[in-house]
């Protein structure tokens, strides 16, 4: 182990400068228009291993939003609050082979359900689950989650890219009523209330040292490795990592598990969460999005560094 964190330390921004030349075949996102100011040509990672050891290289500095990547946390907080069978009932656990914001198997595939927590739809379900009197006392409870588990405390959504999304999200609003209308969402829930927890908590900005600290509580099945502290119950760890192997990568779920074979979950704001189980917390931010919506220098330098390492669970 030692030795491949040497290895790491030294081969690593190499490595990261030669994925970064995948950036030029892909295009930054501008559907949600305040992401499209996001640089191109960006691509940074940190390491984290359990011992508290950190290895950055490139443009791990950056700041960007979660985007779906807060999925994978609002799904675990979901579980602590309603247990596997309330969120159950609600959302799938199965991949769509959909585009993530697709709405087609909702009325196609009884019983109407979002097919799993990560995709566009099941995520709004997801971020109705959360407990709280009202959205504020909700988003607060998100962000006081979500800056325990990145250790800031001062971990906080990005106003122009929550408004951004808020003024353009035609497809979620209407993800979001259908799903009223299908009674998946509970006749007294507000729908605009739902959906303004959804867009700030994809609006959590955060860097590649806040999301490798993320994916190292997932890392070290739901404990602090600094603290010893139980974030999360092992099993709701074992459920989260299950859904980043089988739907984090949006449709490229499989290809990725083939490639990499380890859990990961994207964002189109170009960051990756992934983790090696029991070694290693990965954040990585790379814009440039392939048309699965992931990072393409970001895919290309994590599924080179699990195959140079044998990072692979398969």
């Amino acid at each position: 182990m030692n030795s491949e964190w040497a290895k790491l330390e030294q081969q690593l921004p190499a490595m990261l400068e030669e994925s970064r030349k995948q950036a030029a075949k892909g295009n930054v996102a501008e559907y949600i228009p305040e992401l499209a100011f996001a640089p191109a040509d960006a691509l940074g990672i940190t390491v984290i291993d359990l011992q508290g050891r950190m290895i950055t290289a490139g443009d791990c500095r950056l700041s960007f939003t979660m985007q779906s990547i807060s999925k994978v946390y609002t799904l675990l907080l979901a579980l602590m609050d309603n247990g596997e069978e309330g969120v159950f009932a609600k959302v799938g656990k199965e991949p769509t082979g959909d585009d993530f914001n697709s709405m087609l198997k909702l009325e196609l595939v009884e019983p109407g359900i979002p097919f799993n927590p990560l995709i566009n739809a099941g995520a709004i379900v997801i971020s109705s689950l959360i407990h709280g009197a009202d959205p504020d006392e909700k988003v607060e409870r998100i962000l006081a989650f979500f800056r325990k588990l990145a250790d800031d405390p001062s971990l906080s959504y990005n106003k122009d890219v929550y408004l951004s999304e808020k003024r353009t999200a035609h497809r979620n609003r209407s993800l979001a009523y259908f799903l009223k209308d299908n009674e998946v969402l509970d006749e007294d829930i507000d729908v605009e209330e739902v959906l303004d927890v959804y867009f700030k908590h994809c609006s959590i900005e955060i860097n590649c040292r806040h999301l490798a600290r993320m994916a190292l509580v997932l890392t070290n099945d739901g404990v602090d490795p600094h603290t010893g502290e139980e974030l999360i119950p092992r099993r709701y760890v074992q459920i989260a990592k299950t859904f980043m192997i089988s739907c984090g990568m949006y449709n490229a779920s499989g290809e990725f598990a083939i490639q990499a074979g380890i859990p990961a979950k994207s964002g189109v704001a170009g960051g990756i969460l992934a983790l090696v189980p029991g070694r290693y917390g990965i954040g990585v931010i790379g814009p440039a999005l392939n048309k699965k919506g992931n990072s393409t220098a970001g895919v290309d330098l994590l599924e080179k560094l699990s195959q140079a390492y044998d990072w692979s669970m398969f």
